[in-house]
């Protein structure tokens, strides 16, 4: 008895020895890595270009004694303009973004400029303005921003020469000046990995803006003499652009796609 439970334990343990010798080694698997979330803090720069409406409410004004000679008028115009810019960015939470900006307008945006009582009339051109502002965005998706925007804006508009209601010349123009005002507005800015195409920092931001500026009185001005002659044109400028810019983000990190 004794005899055959030792050969019984024997090959029990020859058989456990193989089994255990048959056992492949389990394969070492690398647990994935998580994509960094995507960080909009940082400075950027862009450029870009779009149109934009003009609309102004006019009256002419005694040159002398400064009284209004007539009601407001409603003019307006449209026309193009290019805008190059900079600004940074704090993204102080997981949705909200927070930055200041700065950028400049050059272009031609064109608005009506008359004078009823004496029947001549003129364009007056939207040359260059400037902006200083701030925003606030909220992040839809981790690499698209939504937000509204609003400062103190800054505008140059050139010299008006004046013309008869028949296209004649009136010997009559009116002086380029500088005017100051607000803005708001509000855009969305996206990343451009989209379609499969990697385009790591580069993003495209589309923008609504609406500029006020102050009423400013023109005085209509000889050719000839260069002085003061008939009447006054007093008005304010109201523009509405709309733009599309390609934006360059300096220390974009995500998010991107893990690799494995």
């Amino acid at each position: 008895m004794k005899k055959i439970l030792l050969a019984l334990t024997a090959v029990a343990a020859m058989t456990g020895s193989a089994s255990a010798a048959d056992l492949a080694a389990r394969p070492y698997v690398k647990a994935p890595v998580a994509p960094p979330v995507a960080n909009w803090t940082g400075f950027y720069i862009f450029g870009g270009g779009g149109g934009g409406v003009s609309a102004s409410d006019q009256h002419v004004v005694d040159t002398l004694t400064g009284v209004p000679l007539t009601i407001d008028q409603r003019q307006g115009g449209s026309g193009w303009f290019g805008t190059v810019g900079l600004g940074y960015d704090w993204q102080f939470n997981s949705t909200w973004v927070a930055g200041v900006f700065a950028d400049g307008q050059f272009g031609s945006i064109r608005a009506t400029v008359q004078d009823p009582l004496l029947q001549i009339t003129g364009t007056q051109k939207l040359q260059d303005s400037w902006a200083v502002g701030v925003r606030l965005g909220w992040l839809v998706a981790p690499n698209v921003l939504s937000y509204v925007n609003g400062g103190y804006s800054g505008a140059h508009f050139g010299s008006t020469n004046l013309m008869t209601l028949a296209g004649f010349d009136a010997g009559v123009h009116l002086n380029g000046y500088n005017r100051n005002g607000w803005f708001i507005g509000g855009g969305v800015e996206n990343n451009l990995n989209i379609f499969g195409i990697q385009s790591p920092g580069w993003f495209m931001k589309t923008e609504y803006r609406s500029a006020f500026y102050n009423a400013k009185t023109q005085n209509e001005i000889d050719n000839l003499t260069n002085l003061p002659i008939g009447n006054s044109i007093r008005a304010n400028n109201w523009n509405q652009t709309i733009s599309t810019s390609l934006v360059y983000r300096f220390n974009w990190t995500g998010p991107v796609v893990a690799k494995y």
